[in-house]
C-alpha cells in the first residue's frame, strides 16, 4: 500500500520502522502497565500516610495540560495525570474523545483550550504530549509562547511525521476513506497530504521562545515512528528511554523525566530576568 502521507512529511535520512519485529517490540507495553499499577499504588499507599495538608503538597502549582496520541483519547493519559498531581501539579485534559480529525482544527482547539486554561489559573500552561500530541504541543507552543511554559514530547516525530510504521498508514488512510465517505470528523486527504497538511507540518518547524522550555523523550524500541525522527535539535534535552511507542503513556520512568522538566519550566518561570538563559542564537543554534 502507498502511504497516504505525503512525502514531505517523510524528509530524506528518515523511515518507519518495519515488519512484525518493530510491532512486536509494542508487546512490552503490557510489562510497562503493570510498573504502571505497581508505580500508582505505591503513590497511593503513600498519600494515605501524609497528613491531607502540611508542607509536602504544593500550592499554587502550575497547570499542565495532557494531550493525547493518534487514534487515543484524554483516557491514554489519565494514568499520568494522576500520577502528576499526587506531586502537586494541577493537570488538564485536552477534550479530545479520538485523536483522528483534522490537526489544523485540532490545534485550534487546543489553543482554545490552552487559553481558557492560563487565563483561569492566571498562569503560563505546560503541555505534555504523546506522539501526535506532542506535534499538536510543539506548533501551539511555537504560535502562542505567552501562554506555554514549556512542552514535553513523548515519541513525537515532529521532524518526520510520516515516518512511520506502515500499519500506522494504513489507519490514516482508512481514515481518509471515511471522510470520502462522508465522516467528516476524520482525518481527510487534504490532512493527510495537501494544504492541510503541510501548514500543521511547517508550524512544527517554526523556532521556539527562548523562554518556552523544550524536553523530546524518546526511545530506539520505538515500533511505531522513527526514534530519529523525534529529535527536534531545538529541543533543550533529548531524553532516551527504554520504553516502547504507546507505553511512553504509562511508563514510570518516562513519568520520572516528565516530573524533572516540569520542576525545570516553573523554575525558569521564576527566575530572576538577569540569571535567564542566553540568548537564542546561542540557546537553539538550530534556530538559524
Amino acid at each position: 500500500m502507498n502511504s497516504p502521507l505525503g512525502s514531505f512529511l517523510c524528509p530524506e535520512g528518515f523511515a518507519g520502522p518495519e515488519g512484525v519485529r518493530a510491532l512486536l517490540r509494542e508487546g512490552s507495553i503490557a510489562a510497562e502497565f503493570v510498573r504502571h499499577l505497581g508505580h500508582h499504588r505505591g503513590l497511593r499507599a503513600q498519600a494515605r500516610q501524609q497528613a491531607y495538608a502540611g508542607p509536602h503538597r504544593r500550592a499554587g502549582a502550575d497547570p499542565v495540560l495532557l494531550v493525547p496520541g493518534f487514534m487515543a483519547g484524554d483516557w491514554s493519559l489519565r494514568g499520568m495525570a494522576a500520577a502528576l498531581r499526587h506531586h502537586g501539579h494541577r493537570t488538564y485534559h485536552a477534550e479530545i474523545l479520538v485523536n483522528m480529525g483534522c490537526t489544523r482544527r485540532s490545534s485550534d482547539r487546543l489553543e482554545r483550550r490552552l487559553e481558557a486554561i492560563a487565563l483561569r489559573r492566571e498562569a503560563k500552561v505546560a503541555i505534555v504530549g504523546h506522539s501526535l500530541g506532542g506535534l499538536l504541543a510543539r506548533g501551539v507552543a511555537a504560535r502562542r509562547p505567552d501562554l506555554v511554559s514549556g512542552i514535553v514530547t513523548l515519541g513525537s516525530p515532529v521532524m518526520a511525521p510520516g515516518a512511520v510504521h506502515r500499519l500506522l498508514a494504513w489507519d490514516a488512510d482508512l481514515l481518509s476513506r471515511l471522510s470520502r465517505a462522508g465522516f467528516t470528523a476524520a482525518m481527510s486527504e487534504d490532512c493527510l497530504s495537501g494544504s492541510c497538511a503541510r501548514a500543521s507540518w511547517e508550524e512544527t518547524q517554526r523556532p521556539l521562545a527562548t523562554e518556552v522550555g523544550y524536553t523530546a523523550v524518546y526511545s530506539r524500541r520505538d515500533g511505531i515512528v522513527d526514534w530519529r525522527s523525534c529529535l527536534d535539535p531545538q529541543a533543550d534535552r533529548q531524553v532516551e528511554v527504554a520504553s516502547s511507542h504507546c507505553g511512553m503513556a504509562v511508563e514510570p520512568e518516562v513519568l520520572g523525566h516528565v516530573l524533572d522538566s516540569l520542576a525545570d519550566f516553573a523554575a525558569a518561570l521564576r527566575r530572576p530576568a538577569a540569571e535567564e538563559l542566553p540568548p537564542a542564537g546561542e540557546r537553539r543554534l538550530a534556530s538559524v
